[in-house]
């Protein structure tokens, strides 16, 4: 009887397992190149929020319900797989005519950086974007230094002429000082999707604060 029993649990797997089976036939099936390259990167956007860059592509392919291989087909290495999810979270999120704007001294310069910033809050306040860049530093990969690197030189050093030259009083506006009004703004979302903590459904009340405080210490009106 007892061996009789073991057959019949043994029996009843295949069942339990044919709809893993399934799913992963469908995740198989063959699509079109640039289809199956963004399933990738999809996926492993999500996958490297969820465990770290430290992640391996083997557990992103059983994840994803395709072969090791398969991804290799598409990405050489690990490192260009990790290059398309930095291009496809952070690149690709910031606008090309953000400089223009920012230097556009036909409007005035709150209303640019009010402009700028409920826009670019509104790119970067999500989880796979901050828990990435997260990950990134504290494995001390190159991925947010260089992102970094990227938004100062396009945006917030020209950004830093504009506060300098609109400046009537205090200090000379500093570097340091465009970077803890940036810094500023973006800790509303590190502590939504990092400490988990409560933060308004609607930040834009307190980066129009932020911004108001940061013009206000230089005179600008």
């Amino acid at each position: 009887m007892l061996i009789g029993a073991k057959r019949g649990v043994e029996m009843d797997k295949p069942v339990e397992r044919a709809p893993v089976a399934a799913a992963t036939r469908d995740a198989r099936r063959r699509l079109p190149p640039g289809e199956r390259r963004q399933q990738i990167v999809d996926g492993a956007v999500a996958f490297f929020a969820e465990v770290g860059l430290e992640g391996n592509t083997r557990d992103l392919a059983r994840r994803l319900g395709v072969t090791q291989s398969l991804i290799f087909r598409y990405f050489a290495t690990k490192d260009d797989l990790i290059e398309a999810v930095y291009e496809q979270v952070y690149l690709e999120r910031l606008s090309p005519d953000w400089p223009d704007r920012l230097t556009d001294r036909t409007t005035p310069l709150r209303d640019r950086l009010l402009d700028f910033y409920t826009q670019y809050s509104a790119l970067i306040f999500q989880s796979e974007w901050m828990r990435i860049f997260m990950f990134s530093g504290l494995a001390g990969a190159a991925l947010n230094r260089r992102y970094l690197q990227q938004l100062s030189g396009v945006l917030l050093k020209p950004l830093l002429a504009e506060v300098a030259d609109a400046a009537t009083r205090g200090p000379t506006p500093t570097m340091e000082d465009i970077w803890n009004l940036h810094g500023g703004i973006v800790y509303i979302g590190i502590r939504q999707h990092i400490y988990g903590m409560p933060c308004p459904d609607d930040p834009s009340e307190a980066i129009e604060r932020a911004i108001d405080r940061f013009l206000c210490a230089f005179g600008v009106a």
